[in-house]
């Protein structure tokens, strides 16, 4: 058989469960099929699909610091193009063309977090460093999640939520079926959209609201510094959904104990910690409750992470003790009896070849260092083994990171890798300049892998729910890399010319002036807040104890109180509709119903998101009230989230078992 099973074919019952001893997945697409998959319909639609949105979200998080995601915008084009073009059986061809397009997000969020900070010491970086950095780094984040795939999308079937990656795969399934399905998700696409969009564009109400909005709120931000922030966001809303209510809960409780505990108690025992945060001039006892969290108690949320990162990795010692296993196997035993075919849907690149590129891209960044950042055989080796360790070690915080809140904590990580790297060079005399120039291109190139491999996972199970072949997944996913690094090399440059980093007109960049701000006392030997650092790794130690997974927690900790509270509105709603019922195949149609009006409030935001960037960028403004930032526009706000929490409900609860 040479294409897939027919269009009309929805995802199977078990696609979001936990399967039962003894039960397999059969996805859309049949595994003993060969569906169309890469073809030059699909890779230069996915290759045109990665250089028009590098250039856009490059030039979307340098003006106004937000990366858009471009999976799920990608999937709803890829969709509509083949419909269009009334192409059959594309379901293949479209897991094809959203991979490689959707490595320009990731990209993006890789370089501009780190390589801007240059422009902005006034140091130089040239087109080369900058693609190189971003290549490298997304090579490595390809290479080192590869042998993770299996484990991720298939050994932890129904136990991950993967957000983004139900999101991207109802699109692309809704597209192929047609029919009820599709309207759906275009019904909903527009609610959330439209409802993102008359904040964000129109100012008809607050996005973010807060305990400020009454009196007895604003007394204790002053007084005690308490305060509750909730983004009312359809798409964030949607997100929690996805993600159910015991994960969002244990992600808002992370958020809780930052803004609700620690927040307040930080002005007391912050001088007697002796901590050496560069927060501003401002003494903490003035600060208000979000410059102490953004200065402060954002670094215990970090160390958090990373230890969450280090006892996930000991755990999945198993896992990498498999992978070298089945290397050396490749290795040093080819001429065995290898056993039965793989299965299509379970192919990847070979581990020999996948280790010989790892070896081809570590030699790549050592001479990419040695010639071009720090001219100095030592130097450049060191740099290369921070690289290649953390960003191995990272690969899986990343990946489980995007798996469980559909967001990557890449920003957290690639700090942490600054301030490693830092250290690790003083200590072998790279200072100055030239230390700030390599501890900036280390971090880049480890953001990027970070980045990519977050991303990537989800590429992987979206493939996986649908059927596609991994192996053309990884292989195809190289040339929207190395497409995106370019455009995003180029883009830099032209934005770093006309509009520059710094002064009164520059580009915001945020989170590369973060770094520009911790990278120069660093590389003055100025002591990191490692005591903020400690305390965020005996907590996460703690939950271990608790029987309470660390990073969900330590995420909590770290991304801001508005876009963790709102995921457990999203979680009750799941929770409500999936239990109403005693009759267990109701439950099942509403939960689905719900999770296509989720997905549609994700794809409508994150479309009409690019549509506000897009009018931001031409500063065209079409607000049209004054009181979007007041205490009447966020109880307007509150107001308007309690009737799209009472659509979801409605809408949700509409589902009828099918025949």
């Amino acid at each position: 058989m040479d294409h897939q099973q027919s269009s009309g074919k929805g995802l199977p019952e078990n696609a979001y469960k936990e399967l039962k001893t003894g039960e397999e997945y059969h996805p859309i697409m049949d595994p003993a099929a060969r569906p169309q998959e890469v073809t030059p319909y699909s890779v230069i639609t996915g290759m045109l699909m990665a250089i028009l949105f590098s250039a856009a979200a490059a030039y979307s998080g340098l003006k106004i610091g937000q990366v858009f995601e471009a999976a799920i915008p990608i999937a709803i084009l890829a969709v509509g193009t083949s419909t269009l073009l009334k192409k059959k059986n594309a379901l293949g061809q479209n897991v094809i063309i959203q991979s490689i397009g959707a490595a320009s997000g990731v990209i993006v969020a890789g370089a501009i977090f780190t390589i801007p900070a240059l422009y902005i010491l006034e140091l130089s970086a040239s087109f080369y460093q900058v693609f190189f950095a971003a290549a490298c780094g997304g090579f490595l984040g390809i290479l080192f999640l590869v042998p993770f795939r299996k484990y991720f999308v298939k050994d932890m079937h129904g136990k991950l939520p993967f957000p983004e990656a139900t999101a991207t795969t109802e699109i692309l399934v809704a597209g192929e079926k047609g029919g009820a399905q599709a309207l759906v998700l275009v019904v909903s696409g527009l609610v959330g959209g439209l409802f993102d969009f008359m904040f964000s564009a129109l100012g008809l109400w607050s996005e973010v609201i807060t305990s400020r909005m009454i009196s007895l709120g604003e007394v204790l931000a002053d007084k005690v510094k308490i305060v509750a922030r909730f983004n009312v966001s359809a798409m964030i809303f949607g997100l929690g959904y996805i993600i159910g209510l015991r994960y969002s809960s244990i992600i808002a409780a992370g958020s809780l104990l930052s803004w609700f505990v620690m927040v307040p108690l930080f002005p007391f025992m912050a001088d007697s910690l002796g901590i050496t945060v560069a927060a501003g001039s401002k003494l903490i006892a003035a600060m208000s409750a979000e410059e102490i969290f953004r200065g402060y108690v954002r670094q215990i949320g970090i160390g958090g992470i990373a230890m969450a990162g280090i006892i996930g990795i000991i755990r999945s010692s198993k896992i990498i003790a498999g992978a070298f296993s089945l290397a050396y196997r490749e290795i040093f035993r080819r001429g065995e009896a290898t056993g039965e075919q793989p299965v299509r849907t379970q192919t990847d690149i070979r581990m020999l070849f996948n280790i010989q590129l790892i070896l081809l891209t570590a030699i790549l960044i050592f001479i990419f260092f040695y010639s071009g950042v720090v001219f100095n055989l030592a130097h450049a080796l060191v740099g290369v083994l921070i690289v290649i360790v953390i960003a191995f070690l990272f690969t899986t915080v990343a990946a489980n990171a995007t798996a469980i809140v559909g967001s990557n904590p890449v920003s957290g990580m690639t700090l942490m890798t600054l301030i490693l790297s830092s250290f690790i060079l003083v200590q072998i005399g790279l200072t100055g300049t030239a230390g700030m120039v390599s501890a900036l291109i280390i971090g880049g190139v480890v953001c990027t892998a970070l980045s990519v491999a977050g991303g990537f996972i989800t590429d992987l199970k979206v493939g996986y729910w649908l059927g596609s072949t991994p192996r053309n997944q990884e292989s195809w996913k190289f040339v929207g890399v190395i497409l995106s690094a370019a455009t995003v090399g180029g883009v830099m440059i032209v934005l770093n010319e006309t509009y520059g980093f710094k002064g009164a007109n520059a580009l915001a960049a945020p989170q590369a002036n973060a770094m520009a701000a911790v990278i120069q006392p660093l590389m003055s030997d100025a002591p990191a807040p490692w005591i903020l650092y400690i305390i965020g790794a005996a907590i996460a130690l703690l939950l271990v104890v608790l029987k309470v997974p660390p990073l969900a927690f330590a995420l909590g900790m770290y991304i801001p109180q508005e876009l963790n509270i709102p995921l457990v509105a999203g979680g009750l709603v799941a929770w409500w509709v999936s239990t109403r019922s005693k009759d267990e195949k109701l439950n099942a149609a509403r939960i689905s119903r719900g999770t296509l009006i989720a997905s549609g409030f994700i794809a409508g935001g994150s479309l009409f998101g690019v549509l506000s960037a897009f009018l931001r960028f031409g500063d065209l403004d079409l607000m049209v009230g004054t009181w979007a930032e007041t205490s009447t526009g966020e109880v307007i706000g509150l107001g308007a989230f309690i009737l799209l929490f009472a659509y979801t409900v409605w809408d949700t609860m509409r589902a009828r078992v099918e025949n």
